[in-house]
């Protein structure tokens, strides 16, 4: 695998061409430029003066030296121009873009004039590239020392203070020293439990092992939460309208009306979030009171009965356990047990705990016995590290023979000095002293906390560390901050502005008081001494107009999240084979869910099923596929899909359960072959050009049984004996007589099984032997022992494991398997083989380039793939045959939408150039065809070619070939090798090895070493390839959120070939994708980060990825340069994978992008509790209900039970709810203004003085009865877009994370509207009392009623019809009780209000006064239409000139339907082929295969970058009956605004 490819074929797809003017400007003001589209060409500029948002599709564009106002000067992503002085025509510093250019320039030159001009602009990239680079390493520079700038030293001395003035002085808590060389720990066997052991770095005990991921104690959550509530600037603003409210005289709305609201609002919030934390505190209360047992001899701990209650769960050991601790009673030779069982959290540094096979490790311990094979104990770290392979610990050869009893427990007197507690995970330094003798501890010799003993019965270990200093711990995040949604921090910039806006108008009405008062109240002698005092005037004003910010927005918005939560509810995502739904832990971020931009995955448990399985394999120059375990699991299934045919569901299990077994990764040659009548492929010949299919194992079998002397059958049984005996498992016989397998990883049991499923059975594994059972080629059942004289362990530097086996004939054979590079310089003609690894790469090479360049050009619009249908057909423009071939076409075309849009994007592989047809690479001579299924010699002589297994080099050609498929497949192959040596040479070796075993010095180098003088010469047997299962549904999410401008990054703890393995069978590395690997132990890092920027900045990589271990992450956060220039280099990246990464570097990573790119949105998703540190530190977290258990899932916000059903609760819930949150917040701030600014208009009639236009007992109710249920409909069931719609077409994701619905011009907008509304609402209300007659009512109780009646309905209908797309009964109910209950306020009022004397005489007016007269009707209907006919003018105005994506798919989903509209797209651009095409396209393999075929984008991107669907045909309802369009094919399309709209 290369990192970088320099070849001419990449060089020939660079897109980008940048001349700097003949004055170069300087360093200090140059800036990189990072751009986050979702395409690799736009993620690079190195220039000094692009723009923020360049078109991003222009041919030839000159781009100006003009610096962006936009940009802030200090963020990275800032562009700064120099000052210019023209001359010759060009600016100084002027840098010209060549982007993308048009299909239409390339028609009129050559494929040579094109490629001339792609290298003429890559030397011009060449010749600036170092000046770039200088100034790419003075903004790096510069980004260091403004690290080290004044607000960096304010916040370190702010941070510094309150350290030592709140964190040490006030809450007692002082960081502890170091130890002097570490913690001091005696075997005692028991005595710590009278006298616990001193922290030498405190002076006190050390502490104990509880633990707690909750985020409040009894202390913390008042102040915490108080904190937090206040935060939020609404909050606050009401808290001080409440506290002048309670001043006597100043309020004229009462004392308590800001201030009860707000105290109730505060304590439900804070309820709910203490309510959440509970239960994170319960599930911490079960680890914390979990059982363990520990040595206690002098029986100090009181005896637990056997049964005992943990939280109101009634637990009891089974009675084989008690069984089991009798037996080791016995075995130990003591008469009662002196073992104690205790609670973990009471668990001491010093203490002696036992473990059982499949307990969880209570806290860090020191191996002292195992019982496994020579005293070896199998672990299991994936909780920690996420590595699916069991470690193999031992107990230190000083303790393991002293420590094997209980009584030389007691005599031990040993001695164990470990580190201080520390976050690495992956060093551990001690040592142990006994007798005087002192030997070393390493990581073999320590388990940590969260790690679980496999394959191992029991385990003794001496504790090192507790509770918050284990390892795991250390490595949780601290101090975790309450999540708040994004769109918090607008919303408290619009609180402050509208504080400002109630300050303006409370001085304008105060200045309208003095003119007012100077003008008229001192000339009215009535009013003569009734002035009012300026504070008075402001406060009270001030008071009145607090209601611009409506405290029910809080309020309410907890309402509408309750009822979001609600209907998340989704049975789409619920998994019905774990019982497990969809779980909301907090309801306050989920808007956030709409608006993401990062997706950090972990990867087992996650992305996979950590279920490994033997899926092909190359012997002899054939490859074949295995899907035994696949035809299981489908049997396995059948009763259950009978009974879902029962119930009516076959047809949705069917497509869930059984068609993605065989279609789960997009791999046209894993089709089934034998026993699959019904595929296509068995029906037709195959194309030429068009890879074979690979045949099955059972005819593999079968070729092997008729054919048992030919040459491919005997290297065929002698690499079925190589995978059968090259392993370390162990088989075990349950109690119904079935075999089951115990190994150390994934992979040698999925090794053992397919030995099995392929006839070689293991039987057996008695000391230094191995039983295989197996079928004679007479078809009779043998059985025979192999010996095994030596086993040379699989290591990491390694990369291989070796068994030397004395055959049952006495020969002795060294079998071998390990990584294809390692492996292919240890065989016997290893020159050869060398040659043909080299042409396979070569060959390779040249293949991904053109790959690559056609995924370039596919990105830039310019692709144009064979195809019998005409290229120039507008993407739904209906040709003069379309009505003849629509039903054939519809025919062809897959029904399923979700496949075809997958492909679309994807690169068209099937019409790649073959490159090897020169080659002598050898080719199966005909395709497989039902006939295989009799099995006639004739078919298997065309199957397998014997002369192929004959020939080393076409051997070796084929299955290097056949490694390299399968690794791009993502399966993680192996090569198999043997050779047999004599019994002379075997001694001599194995002096040489036991000796090496048997060192006290360097014993791991010696031992490889002596493995090297026998590792070599090898007979190529075959390789393998086995699936790390994925997830159901992994790939397709990833695309889909890859569509959707999501970058998704896998940080893992495995090593880095399974995890970029795993990345490519998951679609984050594509065939064409630059892996860029980081190795600080290979590289110099920053010599190598600038090249990749360079490389990346060019833009001729067409996907690049970014592989980094934890190492090299460690190395990179320490250097601050280097962690500038990691991060940068990051974001500009399709996607990261990290290997090898800590719990704590997972979390890093998180918040590294959060402060590099701080306007994005982060979501961390995992299973494992290895993952909760990032979870905690993203802005959202998801946990996987997984089979690591449910760390994370209890401390995530959210928890789901697959990796797939991320797509609905992004996509289309996260989408929704996004959407609901803003359209609730933006129509309550602009009901708000337009009810409450007509009091603001009143003030000029009734002198300033605050009298109110409305009667106060309407006026509080206004929000709660006749306003609320509005907004709140609309924030919990509004819909702007189906849920197909979203899912087909995942590029409208972006709506939510360009935050469209809610931002700054959005809200200026709806105010406006507001604005102009509430002035025409007053004006006509106005006009009409005015010149109303003195015989009718014109007090001011009937003119604040008909301004009110107004209002309700004007809002009613504004929301719940204009701007509520997805209409119900239930909205349509809430409309009308709305209304209706207005009317019947008025009568309730008019019936019951007191009779009294002032400015609103109530009693009796609506029925008697007004409400029975026309002229009061009118005006309130002719001032509803003149407002509505305003909103509706602006709509149109927008919808036409203006429209949106959403408006545009509204359109779509109205008219035309999403799923024939992209199908029909899919026909037009002949991606699908046409039945009548004639011609050599007729047969029904081709008409399949065209259907795989990849499909050009939808979407492309206008100037501003946004996402946007061009050229559409919208079909009319009358097209969708049968009838053609006016205008025939070509209809005249109308373009307004870069958007699309049909004549």
């Amino acid at each position: 695998m290369s990192s970088r490819n320099d070849s001419p074929e990449r060089a020939e797809t660079s897109r980008r061409h940048y001349s700097p003017g003949p004055e170069r400007q300087e360093y200090s003001n140059w800036r990189p430029r990072r751009t986050n589209t979702g395409n690799s060409a736009h993620r690079v500029r190195f220039s000094s003066d692009v723009p923020y948002d360049e078109p991003h599709r222009q041919i030839d564009t000159l781009v100006q030296t003009t610096p962006d106002p936009r940009m802030d000067s200090n963020d990275p992503f800032h562009v700064r121009g120099a000052s210019s002085k023209q001359g010759d025509g060009q600016g100084d510093g002027q840098v010209e873009c060549i982007l993308d250019t048009a299909a239409q320039g390339r028609s009129t030159q050559g494929f040579a004039g094109q490629s001339k001009k792609r290298t003429q602009e890559t030397d011009d990239v060449g010749r600036d590239a170092q000046f770039r680079l200088d100034n790419y390493r003075a903004w790096v520079r510069r980004q260091q020392k403004r690290a080290r700038g004044p607000r960096a030293r304010l916040e370190e001395l702010f941070n510094r203070y309150y350290q030592r003035w709140v964190i040490e002085g006030i809450l007692r808590q002082k960081p502890l020293p170091p130890s002097r060389d570490g913690r001091h720990i005696p075997i005692t066997a028991g005595s710590i439990r009278k006298e616990p052991l001193i922290d030498e770095r405190s002076g006190r005990q050390y502490i104990s092992n509880f633990i707690r991921s909750s985020r409040y104690t009894k202390w913390s959550f008042v102040p915490k939460q108080l904190y937090f509530q206040f935060s939020k600037l609404a909050n606050f603003y009401f808290l001080i309208i409440a506290i002048l409210q309670l001043i006597p005289g100043l309020s004229t709305t009462g004392s308590y009306t800001t201030l009860i609201p707000l105290l109730i609002f505060v304590s439900i919030s804070m309820a709910k979030e203490g309510y959440d934390d509970y239960r994170r505190y319960v599930l911490d209360k079960t680890e914390n009171l979990a059982p363990a047992w520990v040595l206690d001899p002098d029986g100090t701990i009181e005896k637990a009965p056997r049964r005992k209650r943990v939280l109101g769960i009634w637990t009891k050991q089974s009675k084989a356990r008690e069984e089991e601790d009798v037996m080791m009673e016995l075995q130990v030779g003591v008469h009662e047990s002196m073992w104690a069982t205790i609670q973990w959290k009471d668990i001491r540094v010093g203490d002696v705990v036992r473990l059982r096979r499949d307990d969880n490790v209570p806290a860090d311990i020191i191996i002292l016995h195992a019982t496994g094979h020579n005293g070896v104990a199998y672990i299991e770290t994936m909780a920690l590290d996420g590595e699916t392979n069991l470690k193999s610990k031992q107990a230190c050869s000083l303790l393991a023979k002293r420590c094997d009893t209980i009584e030389k427990l007691r005599n031990c007197g040993a001695k164990v000095v470990s580190e201080d507690p520390n976050a690495d995970l992956y060093n551990f330094e001690g040592r142990v002293t006994l007798d005087g003798e002192t030997r070393p501890l390493s990581m073999n010799d320590v388990v940590y906390r969260g790690s679980i003993l496999r394959n191992t019965d029991e385990v003794i270990g001496l504790v090192t560390n507790t509770g918050e200093e284990c390892k795991i711990r250390m490595n949780a995040n601290k101090d975790v901050r309450a999540k708040a949604p994004k769109m918090q921090g607008l919303l408290n910039r619009i609180v402050i502005l509208l504080v400002l806006v109630v300050l303006t108008l409370t001085v304008g009405c105060m200045g309208g008081y003095f003119l007012w008062k100077n003008s008229h109240e001192r000339h009215a002698p009535y009013l003569r001494d009734a002035g009012v005092p300026f504070a008075h005037i402001w406060f009270g004003f001030i008071i009145a107009f607090n209601t611009l910010i409506p405290l029910s927005l809080y309020v309410s918005l907890e309402i509408i999240k309750v009822g979001q939560f609600l209907l998340l509810a989704d049975t789409e995502m619920y998994d019905a084979e774990t019982d497990t739904p969809m779980v909301v832990n907090t309801t306050t971020i989920l808007e956030n869910l709409g608006q993401v931009n990062y997706v950090f995955s972990d990867k087992t448990g996650t992305l996979t099923e950590n279920k490994m399985r033997f899926r092909k394999l190359s012997v002899a120059g054939s490859a074949w596929l295995h899907d035994m375990d696949i035809e299981r699991d489908r049997r396995e299934n059948e009763p259950q899909l009978s009974q879902d045919k029962l119930n009516g569901l076959t047809r949705q299990v069917t497509e869930e359960t059984v068609g993605n077994v065989a279609s789960d990764r997009d791999e046209p040659v894993e089709t089934p072959l034998i026993g699959s009548q019904n595929m296509l492929t068995l029906k037709t010949r195959p194309r030429q050009g068009y890879p074979q299919p690979i045949p099955k194992t059972e005819a593999f079998l079968d070729y092997i049984r008729q054919n048992p002397n030919t040459a491919f059958s005997k290297k065929a049984r002698q690499f079925l004996l190589c995978v059968a005996l090259c392993h370390t498992c162990l088989p075990e016989v349950k109690d119904n007589g079935e075999i089951a397998f115990q190994a150390a990883s994934p992979d040698e049991l999925a090794l053992v099984q397919a030995a099995r499923d392929l006839g070689y059975l293991l039987i057996d594994r008695p000391t230094q032997s191995i039983k295989l059972q197996f079928e004679t080629p007479e078809g009779e059942i043998a059985t025979e022992t192999y010996e095994v004289l030596d086993v040379i362990e699989f290591s990491s530097k390694r990369k291989r494991m070796s068994i030397v086996i004395r055959m049952p004939d006495d020969r002795i054979c060294v079998f071998c398997k390990g990584a294809d590079n390692i492996m292919i310089s240890r065989l016997r003609n290893s020159l050869l083989a060398k040659q043909k690894a080299s042409d396979v790469e070569r060959r390779a090479s040249r293949r991904k380039s053109m790959e690559a360049e056609r995924a370039m050009n596919r990105l830039s619009g310019t692709y144009t793939p064979r195809t019998s249908i005409s290229r120039h057909a507008s993407i739904f423009r209906r040709s003069s045959r379309h009505r003849s071939t629509e039903l054939n076409r519809r025919s062809i075309i897959s029904d399923d939408l979700d496949t075809w849009l997958t492909r679309r994007e994807t690169l068209d592989l099937d019409d790649t150039v073959r490159l090897d047809d020169g080659s002598n690479a050898p080719s199966q001579s005909i395709a497989l065809s039902p006939v295989l299924v009799a099995g006639t010699d004739e078919t298997y002589d065309g199957m397998v070619d014997e002369s192929i297994a004959a020939n080393d080099g076409a051997i070796f050609e084929k299955c290097f070939h056949d490694i390299g498929e399968f690794a791009s497949e993502g399966l993680r192959t192996l090569l198999f090798a043997y050779r047999y040596v004599g019994n002379d040479e075997y001694e001599e070796w194995r002096k040489v090895y036991r000796d090496a075993a048997s060192s006290l010095v360097d014993r791991q180098n010696r031992i490889e070493e002596a493995a090297e003088l026998i590792e070599k010469d090898f007979d190529l047997a075959g390789a393998s390839a086995i699936e790390d299962k994925l997830q159901q549904g992994v790939p397709e999410t990833i695309e889909k959120l890859r569509r959707a401008n999501i970058k998704v990054w896998m940080l893992t703890g495995d090593k880095r070939e399974t995890a970029i393995n795993i990345a490519h069978s998951a679609r984050l590395a594509k065939p064409f994708s630059e892996l860029y690997v980081l190795d600080a132990a290979v590289d110099d890092m920053q010599e190598k980060m600038t090249s990749i920027l360079i490389d990346v900045g060019r833009g001729v990589v067409a996907h690049s990825v970014l592989v980094v271990d934890g190492h090299t992450l460690g190395i990179i956060e320490k250097d601050e340069p280097l962690k500038i220039m990691f991060y940068d280099l990051a974001v500009r990246m399709d996607s990261v994978i990290c290997c090898r990464a800590s719990p704590s570097q997972k979390a890093g990573l998180v918040q590294g992008i959060r402060e590099t790119v701080p306007s994005s949105l982060t979501l961390a998703i995992g299973d494992g509790s290895n993952d909760i540190a990032m979870i905690q530190a993203s802005h959202v977290g998801i946990g996987i209900s997984g089979r690591e258990g449910l760390q994370a899932a209890r401390v995530a916000d959210y928890s789901i039970a697959q990796f797939r059903f991320l797509q609905k609760l992004l996509l289309v819930h996260g989408r929704w709810m996004y959407l609901r949150t803003s359209k609730y917040i933006l129509s309550t701030f602009w009901k708000e203004l337009v009810f409450y600014i007509i009091q603001g208009q009143y003030q000029h009639w009734n002198g300033y003085t605050g009298t109110s236009i409305y009667e106060s007992w309407s006026l509080t109710v206004f929000n709660t009865l006749f306003t609320s249920l509005p907004v709140i409909l609309l924030g919990i069931f509004d819909k702007d877009l189906r849920a197909e719609t979203l899912l087909a077409v995942p590029e409208l994701y972006a709506f939510g994370q360009r935050s469209e619905a809610f931002n700054f011009k959005k809200y200026l907008a709806w105010m406006f509207t507001g604005a102009v509304d509430t002035v025409v609402i007053y004006m006509m209300v106005w006009g009409f009392f005015k010149d109303i007659l003195f015989t009718e009512n014109n007090s001011l109780f009937p003119l604040g009623q008909l301004a009110f009646t107004v209002a309700v309905i004007l809002i009613n209908v504004k929301i719940l019809i204009l701007e509520c797309h997805n209409k119900t009964l239930i909205t349509f109910g809430g409309f009308a009780l709305s209304i209706v209950g207005w009317f019947v306020w008025n009568l309730f009022i008019g019936g019951i209000y007191p009779l009294n004397f002032g400015p609103y005489i109530v009693r009796g007016s609506f029925v008697h006064e007004f409400g029975n007269k026309l002229g009061w009707w009118t005006a309130a209907g002719a001032t509803i239409a003149a407002v509505l006919a305003f909103e509706l003018g602006l709509t149109a105005v927008q919808r036409i000139y203006f429209p949106s994506d959403q408006d545009l798919w509204q359109e779509i989903e109205r008219e035309g339907g999403v799923s024939e509209v992209l199908k029909g797209h899919a026909v037009e651009e002949g991606r699908a082929a046409d039945a009548n095409a004639g011609g050599e396209h007729n047969d029904e393999n081709d008409d399949y295969l065209e259907q795989q075929r990849s499909l050009s984008t939808v979407l492309s991107e206008d100037s501003s970058g946004r996402n946007v669907f061009n050229n559409f045909y919208i079909p009319s309802t009358s097209a969708k009956q049968g009838r053609r369009i006016q205008g025939g094919a070509h209809a005249p399309m109308i373009h307004k605004g870069n958007r699309m709209q049909t004549a």
